[in-house]
């Protein structure tokens, strides 16, 4: 399962192996001064949007990859069912990362304390 981290100035996406395959891509990341919200959803599907171009996915089981749409792009790192965020990015490749974790709430925290943003610990 993806895992974001937190490295200095920089939030990062690190992706196990299969989900590198899944995704076609390697981890990613980005200055935590672009990050403009983080927040908990308890179902990251509805939060997808866009065709997936290029990625894995199966509705409701696994989606892995790049969202496009009018919106730009997103990636998304979603695995069956349960909670997940949605990191969101001003000034980057990806307008947001959609992925499910296993304590969103540990993650909203960090993340917006470290990007300064309101919720953080």
């Amino acid at each position: 399962m993806a895992e974001i981290t937190l490295h200095d100035a920089t939030i990062i996406l690190a992706m196990s192996r299969l989900e590198h395959l899944e995704g076609f891509r390697g981890d990613l990341d980005a200055p935590l001064s672009a990050v403009t919200a983080v927040r908990a959803v308890d179902d990251p599907w509805p939060e997808l949007r866009g065709m997936r171009a290029p990625g894995t996915g199966l509705p409701g089981v696994v989606a892995v990859g790049t969202r496009r749409g009018s919106f730009g792009k997103d990636f998304a790192a979603v695995h069956g069912k349960g909670p997940g965020v949605v990191v969101e990015f001003a000034g980057q490749k990806f307008r947001r990362w959609v992925l499910t974790v296993d304590d969103p709430a540990a993650v909203v925290a960090s993340v917006a304390s470290a990007a300064g943003l309101p919720g953080g610990a």
